[in-house]
């Protein structure tokens, strides 16, 4: 598959699941940025804002299997995984499978179980397998999660650890949507004459392999994959911050601005395409100094100076038009 093809498909991805969610197409656009990158996707918004719609929409217009986690303080790591349980009629115990072996996952307010279960989707999301009593077992391709996060209420929640933030390549939110786009909500939905969103599948778990394989393809010059290095670099030498972005994060950076090139028909990227994503990928994977904790300092204001401050390259001679 060409990058073109790829774009084709993409919007028409982002064209049906914009149907369910009004107004909201360059978030959209990012999560279908990270799941073009092979990567997973936080969303961290206030409740009712369509969190859950977003992953159940893409899940059908992307053609994958889809499950959902509730994630509550008594969530368990087996619970994720699955285990093995006896079975009476052979004598000899059997793997259960648990959520985890789906196409795409939602991790509903994961910030409301432990650690311990938080850190059960580390080796999922990373390594593509999970263990359970020293077995091994593979997941399926494509895997993506899209987990949920509640930024606001703090009660009875466990903070995710700067290891498992980074595991995941962008952070993105809604936000609320104008009255306009909020009264398309309502008359959409009069219109329906049900809840249900009815989402057409677009492509399926091959082609979208072939989507993300199409990505791969996407030419990087030398000077925007030094701006990327250049950007992390920055953060870390933030004079507000104690821990800037990883070499993960220029990886991120990088796998997402080519995913967002494709969106946008190209099959070459550009500084812009960086400084899109940039806003999502960096600001996680950016801790601020304990004594700024009252100031309004952050890591979405820190990539904001990051991104004002360095020098933007100048398009190569050669590139393509």
């Amino acid at each position: 598959m060409t990058p073109a093809e790829a774009s084709r498909l993409a919007n028409a991805v982002l064209d049906e699941v914009n149907t369910a969610i009004v107004g909201k197409r360059t978030a959209l656009g990012l999560i279908l940025c990270g799941v073009l990158a092979g990567g997973h996707v936080l969303i961290e918004d206030l409740p009712g804002l369509g969190k859950t719609l977003a992953a159940r929409s893409f899940a059908q217009a992307l053609g994958l299997r889809f499950t959902r986690a509730q994630f509550t303080p008594d969530l368990l790591p087996a619970d994720l995984t699955g285990s093995f349980v006896f079975d009476q009629r052979t004598n000899e115990f059997v793997f259960r499978h648990g959520p985890l072996f789906t196409g795409l996952l939602l991790a509903d307010e994961i910030n409301r179980t432990p650690p311990k279960t938080q850190s059960a989707l580390l080796e999922a999301m990373q390594e593509r397998q999970i263990t359970v009593e020293g077995e091994t077992f593979l997941l399926d391709e494509p895997f993506h999660v899209l987990a949920t996060a509640n930024p606001v209420e703090y009660e009875g929640t466990y903070p995710l650890p700067e290891a498992q933030l980074d595991r995941f390549l962008l952070r993105i939110s809604f936000g609320y949507p104008t009255p306009d786009e909020e009264w398309q909500v309502l008359t959409q939905r009069i219109d329906r004459r049900h809840e249900q969103h009815d989402i057409a599948t677009i492509v399926d778990a091959p082609t979208l392999l072939a989507m993300q394989a199409a990505v791969e393809t996407v030419n990087v010059d030398d000077d925007v994959s030094r701006y990327c290095v250049d950007l992390t670099v920055a953060t870390r030498q933030h004079p507000q911050t104690s821990i800037g972005a990883s070499p993960r994060g220029a990886i991120a950076l990088l796998l997402c601005a080519r995913a967002n090139a494709v969106i946008a028909g190209r099959d070459y990227v550009v500084p812009e395409d960086v400084k899109a994503v940039a806003p999502s990928v960096l600001p996680h994977r950016i801790t601020i100094k304990p004594e700024l904790w009252m100031s309004n300092a952050s890591g979405s204001t820190v990539t904001a100076d990051v991104l004002a401050s360095v020098p933007t390259p100048l398009p190569a001679p050669t590139s393509p038009p």
